[in-house]
C-alpha cells in the first residue's frame, strides 16, 4: 500500500480509505447497508491487513450507529496506527441547535463522536457540508479550539464550493486558526465537476483530496449496463439518487469503455474506475465501501492496478467534461500563461 501526505500536513494516509456508511443500517442509511459489529469487524480487519490506515465515518451515518460500531471494533486499541476520520454538520436531533457548523453544535457533536467511538482523539475532523447561516469565523474558531484541547488532530471540509474553501483558508491565515488540511469530495469518471474549481484549489493551496462514492453509488461497478434494469440489491434498485445523472447516454458510454478496459486486463470495472481516480492529479485517497468481503477484496486490489497511458486516454476522452465559462475563454485566450493548477483542467482541452 502506498501512503501519501495529507495536504500540507505531516500526516500520511493510505491511498485507499475505508468508508463505513454501510455500518449500522438505521434510517436513510439502511438503503446503503446494515452491517453489524461482527460483519464490520471482518471488513475492518481485512482493510487494515491490506495496509489501509484511515477509516472514515460521520456522526449522521445511521444516526451514530456507524461510529458506535467503530468504537466497538477499535475503541482503546488502534491496530497498526489506524487513523479515524469523522464528520459533523447534519441533524443529530430535533433541537434548533442540533445541526450546522456553529460553535455550539460542532463542539457538542465532537464530544458525542468521541464517546461513541470510545477514543480520546479524532485524527481528522471534517465539517460535512457548508452552513451559510453560521459565520465561518465561528466555525473555524470552534475547530481550532478542538485541536488546541487535544480532541482533534487535523481538520478538513467536505462538499464545500471553491469560494467557500478559499474564504475559509483566508480566515484561517488572517486569524491564525487551524487550517483545513483536506477536502472530501465527490469525483468520478462520470462526475468530473470537481475539476473546475476544487482540484485546482487543492493543487494551488496544498489541500489533500479524499474522494467519496468513487463508483458513483455503484453505477461504475460494471453491474449496471445500458437498457438494463438496476440489479436487485444495489443502491439504484433501492431508489438511491446520488449522484444525479444528467446525461444517460454519456454514462453508458463511460461504462462500456470501463468494461472494455477491464475485460482486456481481466479485472473488474470497479478496479479500473478506482485506478483511474488514484492516478488523477491532486487525489490523495479514495474511499472504498461495500457490504461484503468480496466487494472490499475487489476494491482493495485497485491499489495495485496501474493503467497504461492509452487506457487512461480512452477513459479521459469518453468522460471529458465540456468547459464552462470562464474556462473556455481561458483556453482560447490565456493558454500562453497557465499555471499547474489551471492546466489540471485546461490541459486536455488545449489541443482540441
Amino acid at each position: 500500500m502506498e501512503y501519501r501526505q495529507l495536504g500540507r500536513s505531516g500526516l500520511r494516509v493510505s491511498r485507499l480509505t475505508m468508508g463505513t456508511m454501510t455500518f449500522g443500517g438505521k434510517g436513510w442509511a439502511k438503503t446503503v447497508g446494515d452491517l453489524g459489529v461482527s460483519e464490520a469487524r471482518r471488513l475492518v480487519d481485512m482493510c487494515i491487513d491490506a495496509g489501509v490506515n484511515l477509516i472514515d465515518t460521520a456522526d449522521v451515518y445511521s444516526a451514530g450507529a456507524s461510529e458506535e460500531i467503530i468504537g466497538e471494533i477499535l475503541g482503546g486499541v488502534r491496530k497498526n496506527g489506524t487513523l479515524i476520520a469523522t464528520k459533523a454538520r447534519f441533524p443529530m436531533g430535533e433541537g434548533p441547535n442540533d445541526a450546522g457548523n456553529s460553535r455550539y453544535h460542532l463542539i457538542s457533536a465532537c464530544e458525542a463522536s468521541l464517546k461513541r467511538m470510545k477514543t480520546d482523539v479524532i485524527d481528522l475532523y471534517q465539517v460535512h457540508e457548508w452552513d451559510g447561516q453560521t459565520p465561518l469565523e465561528e466555525t473555524l474558531e470552534a475547530l481550532d479550539t478542538l485541536v488546541k484541547h487535544g480532541k482533534v488532530r487535523y481538520v478538513g471540509c467536505s462538499n464545500f464550493s471553491g469560494w467557500h474553501i478559499m474564504k475559509a483558508l483566508g480566515i484561517s491565515e488572517r486569524e491564525h486558526r487551524e487550517r483545513f488540511v483536506s477536502q472530501q469530495i465527490h469525483y468520478t469518471l462520470e462526475a468530473r465537476d470537481a475539476e473546475f474549481e476544487l482540484l485546482p484549489i487543492s493543487l494551488d493551496q496544498g489541500l489533500g483530496v479524499l474522494v467519496w462514492s468513487p463508483l458513483a453509488g455503484g453505477l461504475l461497478s460494471g453491474k449496471h449496463r445500458r437498457n438494463q434494469a438496476a440489479p436487485e440489491g444495489t443502491r439504484q434498485f433501492a431508489g438511491w439518487t446520488e449522484p444525479p445523472i444528467r446525461d444517460e447516454d454519456r454514462l453508458w458510454n463511460i461504462v462500456e469503455t470501463l468494461v472494455s478496459v477491464a475485460e482486456s486486463r481481466n479485472v473488474s470495472a470497479a478496479q479500473v474506475a478506482l485506478a483511474w481516480l488514484l492516478g488523477r492529479q491532486a487525489v490523495t485517497s479514495v474511499i472504498i465501501g461495500g457490504r461484503t468481503e468480496a466487494q472490499f477484496k475487489d476494491n482493495l486490489a485497485a491499489a495495485e492496478l496501474k493503467l497504461s497511458a492509452e487506457e487512461r486516454k480512452r477513459l479521459d476522452d469518453v468522460s471529458l467534461p465540456q468547459l464552462l465559462y470562464p474556462y473556455w475563454h481561458q483556453r482560447n485566450t490565456a493558454s500562453d500563461r497557465l499555471g499547474e493548477a489551471d492546466l489540471s483542467l485546461l490541459g486536455p482541452h488545449l489541443n482540441q
